[in-house]
């Protein structure tokens, strides 16, 4: 199975989640990859900036981004405690 990785992000989606693989800066270019999933705060030619769940800033070169895209919000969390629908 072949997957087609293409970085499908522009300053229109600035505010949006979103999650970007990108290749970590190794002395000797292992291509080691990893992701940063949040809110983007910049796109531009020269790098993408990702603001974390818990406020870390996370700017990815753009020629080290191998893949990204626009994601759907998390899930809603149940509070503990609270009846859900249909519970009594």
């Amino acid at each position: 199975m072949w997957y087609r990785l293409e970085v499908r992000l522009t300053p229109a989606d600035v505010g949006k989640r979103v999650v970007i693989r990108w290749l970590l800066p190794e002395p000797g270019d292992r291509g080691r990859m990893t992701d940063v999933l949040g809110i983007l705060e910049r796109a531009d030619a020269e790098s993408f900036a990702v603001r974390t769940r818990d406020g870390t800033l996370v700017v990815v070169p753009a020629e080290r981004a191998v893949a990204g895209k626009v994601v759907p919000p998390p899930p809603a969390r149940r509070r503990r405690g609270h009846a859900g629908p249909g519970d009594t």
